[in-house]
């Protein structure tokens, strides 16, 4: 491993840090004391801890954990990576954080919209990595491997949506909403600092393992993908592009899927103002008809 790329690992596990830091800070200050769940196992660990006194920090680890063998298991070892340090590192952030203070005594929507400003650019920066702090998400990944033809967001939604509904039946309709409030902007905060802020990416893959690269993108994202023919210039050598359309939530997953299969996949993202077609004003891309 060169110096460069070193450098690059360590300011990797550096980001994470930071960002797993800002996470678990507006978790203890904004959102625990005022009983917000805002869905994922931070939510559900807002809940758990409530009912039955167990830190956040523990629950993360003992949901994460299955979570991870499993996924190691049915996905392989590279899936876990620098995802499952953040994991981890979320636990002991959540512990160190815990003695900051509690901001219970402002006004709910001021909690809701600096609390969620803060956890948001905390998921942004870990996820620019990219790497991932389990939870639904990687809950998602494994449900989805049982039954490909579940849409990942949608899924990963419907776990969220679990979460909040628990939420609301504990704490009430009232802070479910203030939550809800939180989730939004939680999202456009991610959004804005992964890559701008627009909901679609248009992004090129230049990779020697293109077909399997293609395969592999249209089971996990249900979504086609366009191979284009190109020559490199310099060494005058005939490669396909692939081109693929999607969403800022699918960015990642698909960043993580061509890392695996191609660590050395050459990729261009670009923003996307409007997108007419299948997968955006059509139905999406079907699993099944991939061979």
């Amino acid at each position: 491993m060169g110096k460069d790329s070193k450098k690059h690992v360590v300011l990797s596990y550096l980001q994470i840090m930071l960002g797993t830091t800002l996470l678990a800070a507006a978790l203890n200050m904004f959102f625990k004391p005022n009983s917000l769940v805002i869905g994922g196992i931070s939510g559900l660990g807002i809940v758990i801890d409530y009912l039955f006194h167990i830190p956040m920090s523990v629950t993360n680890i003992i949901v994460n954990i299955p979570l991870f063998i499993l996924a190691i298991k049915l996905k392989g070892k590279s899936f876990a990576g620098k995802s499952l340090f953040a994991t981890l590192y979320l636990s002991v952030a959540l512990w160190y954080t815990e003695f900051l203070p509690k901001f219970d005594n402002v006004e709910m929507i001021l909690v809701s919209i600096f609390g969620a400003v803060i956890l948001g650019s905390g998921i942004g920066i870990v996820l620019r990595v990219p790497a991932s702090t389990g939870g639904t998400d990687l809950a998602a990944i494994i449900i989805r491997h049982f039954n490909e033809k579940l849409p990942l967001a949608k899924v990963m939604a419907t776990l969220d949506t679990c979460i909040i509904i628990c939420g609301i039946m504990i704490f009430g309709i009232e802070k479910g909403l203030y939550a809800i409030i939180s989730v939004f902007i939680i999202s456009t905060v991610v959004d804005r600092i992964v890559s701008g802020g627009n909901a679609s990416k248009s992004v090129h893959i230049i990779s020697d393992k293109a077909e399997e690269i293609s395969l592999e993108l249209m089971k996990v994202l249900n979504r086609g993908v366009t191979g284009l023919n190109g020559t490199g210039m310099y060494t005058k050598v005939s490669k396909q592009i692939l081109f693929i359309v999607c969403d800022q939530k699918e960015l990642i997953i698909l960043q993580n899927v061509v890392k695996e299969i191609d660590d050395k996949a050459f990729l261009t993202i670009t923003d996307t103002k409007e997108v007419f077609g299948r997968g955006f004003t059509q139905p999406k891309f079907d699993a099944s008809e991939v061979n």
